[in-house]
């Protein structure tokens, strides 16, 4: 008899649905609007709503179903609950518990980050391999540490928080989380704006950055032209993030390091930067830990729910 299960990737703005066969082929991709209002009260009724609707669409009986997988944006602790999901105006919810209450299905949850990285193992940049950590590169910096294939969450639920990892002493502005000079600050793609816009105040150098509309994209844009300034700012960001990296692989000590989110659409000239930084501070066993960029884009998060619960 087949066998399928749901992978659940919940986001501020919308929740990502997947259902799957339990051998990782994706039959159907849907979204729904992540409501919310109320303390986000009616976020878990509308996925379990949005599940058992596919069921009888489908004309799937729960019996054939292994269960749900589900990733969200903030820590999950052991028992499956999330003890605060700022982004989605969530306090302490048993998300395990309460999801599987209302669709009669097996749930399991994780960090969205986490459940990325095990989706990325699984069927995408690390397909293959048991050990390795991911970097997604976006708004901000979330990562994911998977060692001998168990994604290492750790006792607070804040395992593989890359992003506020401290890297920069005279940062005096906060992160989102309250520090100061995380990885975040300087790696994300807000943080690489910030890089370009104290590069270009401390100099009259020319540069196609000047007068345009400073992103990422932009600054990785004037590297492949050349631009001396922008590749000025490619290794500052590259020296904080394989810095940082380097770190990390002393820890846990990776296969292979996958690095995806928006700012990773720069293809492989990001890796340049970021590899060679790496390469000078790695612990000597760990200099030659394979670098690649993801391969399932916004999808990592279904993928890596539905192998969560398998």
């Amino acid at each position: 008899m087949k066998k399928y299960c749901f992978g659940i990737d919940v986001g501020g703005t919308s929740v990502k649905c997947g259902l799957f066969t339990t051998e990782g082929e994706v039959l159907e991709k849907w979204e729904i609007p992540t409501r919310t209002q109320e303390n986000g009260k009616h976020i878990l009724p509308d996925v379990a709503a949005s599940i058992l609707g596919k069921l009888e669409e489908k004309n799937i009986a729960k019996e054939e179903v292994e269960g749900v997988g589900i990733g969200v944006p903030g820590p999950v602790n052991e028992s499956g609950e999330v003890p605060v999901a700022v982004n989605l105006h969530w306090g302490h919810v048993c998300i395990e518990r309460d999801l599987g209450e209302m669709t009669g299905l097996k749930v399991k949850a994780g960090n969205d980050a986490n459940v990325a990285a095990l989706g990325e193992m699984w069927k995408g940049g690390g397909e293959g391999r048991r050990s390795l950590i991911m970097v997604t590169l976006g708004t901000g910096v979330g990562g994911g540490i998977i060692v001998n294939g168990q994604v290492i969450a750790g006792a607070h639920g804040a395992g593989g928080e890359i992003g506020h990892a401290h890297v920069e002493d005279s940062i005096s502005d906060p992160c989102n989380c309250g520090n100061c000079g995380c990885l975040e600050q300087v790696a994300s793609a807000t943080g690489i704006v910030r890089l370009a816009k104290e590069e270009l105040a401390g100099t009259k150098e020319p540069s196609v950055l000047r007068g345009k509309h400073l992103s990422a994209k932009s600054v990785f844009d004037a590297v492949k032209e050349g631009d001396a300034a922008a590749i000025r700012i490619a290794e500052r960001f590259g020296g904080y993030l394989g810095k940082a990296l380097s770190v990390f692989a002393a820890v846990a000590d990776p296969q292979v390091i996958v690095i995806g989110g928006g700012v990773s659409k720069a293809g492989p000239i990001l890796l340049d930067y970021i590899v060679k930084n790496f390469k000078q501070y790695a612990f000597p066993a760990c200099k030659e830990t394979e670098f690649v960029l993801a391969k399932l884009g916004n999808d990592a998060g279904i993928y890596g729910a539905a192998k969560l619960v398998l």
